[in-house]
């Protein structure tokens, strides 16, 4: 069986896995440099670094290496220590290297207005695999979004039925509608998807997340859900939105753990030091009317 084949298929499924390789090696090893071992996420595993001790730590890693998306290296010396000692005429020294194999990261966006098309340029320019919903095949079409992998254009609800993202998914609501956004918001709190991001001021947030709770949808659900979605850089127009949204979908899939100025009135419940609530308000109606000229655009 052919790991680099087992590889693309693994990729092609959206799954994930590792591929351990021995880079560097001394002395009598029960293998070979470059040999290699790929760990798929059932636990499965395909070719051999030599069986034994040394392949057990190996597959251990490479599960902690698939849930962290991070390589590491490993170094065993196989003189030293008496664990690896199985009889065998080995005495060197081997270094492996574990690196993740995942699957493309998939977006799916909904609504094809203009936000969503700048977005769908920067987002698969950054290596994201888009699929764009919208209702109306005069702006979910082929001439607008030449290389998605997918264009659905239909009734959101018929095309959210159809769809499964997985927990390499990213979702971003971009409707030109209120209620068109609480329904696939509704929708997509209740998938595995690695993100949500939502388009919309904070008072159209809060509203929308209140209406949701009140039909019972459980309130940490909400934990993954960016509203506002984008990193707070100022952001006005459709093509400086976009690389607001795309910052953070890279920040979100590179896991990055340093505080990031998020506009998401979910990581931030809390007004700002010295904020009064007449402060807020202003910034609402201000956010409301940018919002306003965005969905007029739509």
């Amino acid at each position: 069986m052919d790991i680099y084949e087992e590889i693309v298929k693994l990729r092609q499924q959206g799954r994930r896995g590792a591929v351990a390789t021995i880079v560097n090696a001394h002395g009598s090893i029960p293998s070979f440099k470059t040999a290699k071992m790929l760990v798929r996420d059932d636990g499965s595993i395909v070719g051999t670094i030599g069986g034994g001790c040394v392949e057990a730590e190996v597959w251990q890693a490479a599960r902690e290496v698939m849930e962290s998306e991070k390589p590491r290296t490993l170094t065993f010396n196989l003189n030293q220590d008496p664990k690896y000692d199985t009889g065998l005429v080995c005495g060197g020294t081997l270094d492996i290297f574990v690196e993740p194999i995942l699957p493309p990261a998939s977006l799916y966006v909904f609504g094809a207005g203009h936000v969503s098309v700048n977005l769908y340029k920067v987002a698969r320019n950054s290596g994201f695999d888009l699929t764009v919903v919208d209702d109306r095949e005069t702006y979910a079409n082929r001439e607008r979004f030449p290389e998605a992998r997918e264009i659905i254009a239909e009734d959101y609800e018929q095309a959210m039925a159809r769809l499964a993202p997985n927990e390499s998914s990213y979702i971003v609501i971009a409707t030109r509608g209120h209620r068109d956004d609480m329904r696939v918001l509704r929708w997509a709190v209740q998938t595995p998807a690695r993100y949500i991001g939502m388009i919309g001021s904070k008072r159209k947030t809060i509203a929308i997340f209140k209406e949701l709770t009140d039909e019972g949808i459980a309130a940490d659900l909400f934990n993954r859900v960016h509203a506002p979605v984008g990193l707070d850089i100022g952001a006005v127009t459709p093509e400086e939105i976009a690389v607001a949204i795309t910052a953070e979908l890279i920040a979100v899939r590179r896991r990055v753990e340093r505080d990031l100025p998020h506009m998401s009135w979910f990581h931030s419940h809390e007004p700002k030091t010295g904020q009064v609530d007449a402060d807020g308000q202003a910034s609402d109606v201000l956010e409301d009317s940018k919002l306003q000229d965005l969905k007029e655009k739509l």
